[in-house]
């Protein structure tokens, strides 16, 4: 019985993206109406649900913490192409997008992520433990960025407004991808053992004992199946975009919402995987989702909209507001208290989560 709800699992995920792209190629370009616009979404909430089914087999083919990597860079691919695809089809009103969802994304991905999976952890463990040296290389490397990207614009004189003048965007986008590649090279091969769970004792797993490891042709199907349904994601939530846009104009909330609500579509699948590696007492694996996504997101997609930049024809704004750069703060220091003992209980899970939920009452109130 077991083995047949799995094999109707196994068809299911790779059912999905298959209509996802056919729905994709059917509805590309063309307004839709409501029902369509419901059926769109539905599918597009199997397609990430498919996506984290096998990017976490991937996950588990190649290990800790590469596989965690895995699905933080495939997660921030659909946010590049969705903030890039928006912002060359909505003027002047898509200046602050990139800023927007990339602040979200840290917001979410460093107090939603990281406090939902504390929580969890605790709660069912009675103590969440992981890696102080991985988690503080991973937040001290978010940190800057951060500043880098989406403070420093605020303050800069070179040009008018919260934005960057050329010189000083080229800079800020060499040094997020600098930065990153320099963090994915001491998470994955100088000193990989800092990103790996740890026993109650402290003690390193090297490995996964839930279940056995796939076989290398069912990581590559999957492998397929995710990039399939990674194409599906983007595109369809691209469809759905003026519709989510006339529905927060419709509720008059500002703009900046429309970020928010991408950077919570996109980072959906990393949500799911982090809390499985909770329940599991595998947080050191969930922290490196979380913060490894808020990485991604910065390193990532500032260099990439920095070379969007080129054709688009609107501002670039990139630096945060005064009450962004309070709870960006704030974020950065609670984190640090939180990560330095190495150990959490229900308590900092759930600061993290009522810094989340200040950010997203403000972001709809500012």
């Amino acid at each position: 019985m077991i083995v047949r709800l799995r094999s109707l699992v196994t068809q299911w995920t790779a059912v999905v993206p298959v209509i996802a792209i056919v729905l994709l190629a059917l509805t590309w370009g063309r307004g839709l109406p409501g029902a369509v616009v419901a059926l769109v979404t539905l599918v597009l909430a199997g397609a990430v649900l498919a996506a984290v089914h096998h990017a976490e087999v991937v996950a588990h083919r190649v290990g800790e913490p590469f596989g965690s990597l895995v699905l933080a860079v495939a997660v921030t691919i659909i946010e590049v192409a969705l903030i890039v695809t928006l912002m060359a089809d909505g003027g002047d009103k898509s200046a602050t997008l990139a800023r927007d969802t990339v602040f979200a994304a840290v917001m979410i991905t460093c107090n939603g992520i990281f406090g939902l999976s504390l929580l969890v952890a605790s709660l069912r463990h009675g103590l969440a433990v992981f890696n102080a040296e991985g988690t503080g290389a991973a937040l001290a490397t978010v940190a800057t960025l951060a500043t880098l990207s989406l403070v420093l614009p605020t303050f800069t004189t070179s040009k008018p407004g919260p934005e960057f003048s050329t010189a000083q965007l080229t800079f800020a986008a060499l040094s997020s991808l600098v930065l990153y590649g320099m963090f994915v090279a001491t998470q994955t091969v100088r000193h990989r053992d800092y990103f790996l769970p740890i026993t109650r004792q402290g003690e390193v797993i090297d490995a996964d004992d839930h279940a056995d490891t796939p076989p290398s042709r069912t990581a590559l199907v999957s492998l397929g199946f995710l990039g399939l349904a990674l194409v599906g994601v983007v595109g369809l939530a691209k469809g759905v975009s003026p519709t989510i846009e006339s529905g927060v104009e419709a509720a008059g909330m500002p703009h900046s919402v429309v970020g928010v609500i991408i950077a919570l579509l996109v980072l959906l699948p990393e949500t799911i995987a982090a809390l499985r590696s909770a329940r599991r007492d595998r947080v050191q694996t969930s922290l490196n989702l979380a913060l490894g996504s808020a990485m991604a997101s910065i390193g990532l997609t500032i260099p990439a909209v920095a070379v969007a930049s080129i054709w688009l024809s609107g501002p670039l704004v990139l630096g945060l507001g005064s009450t962004h750069m309070v709870l960006l703060a704030l974020t950065v220091v609670v984190s640090s208290l939180t990560v330095v003992p190495g150990r959490a209980t229900p308590l900092q899970g759930g600061v993290h989560l009522v810094l989340f939920a200040a950010y997203l009452e403000l972001a709809i109130n500012p």
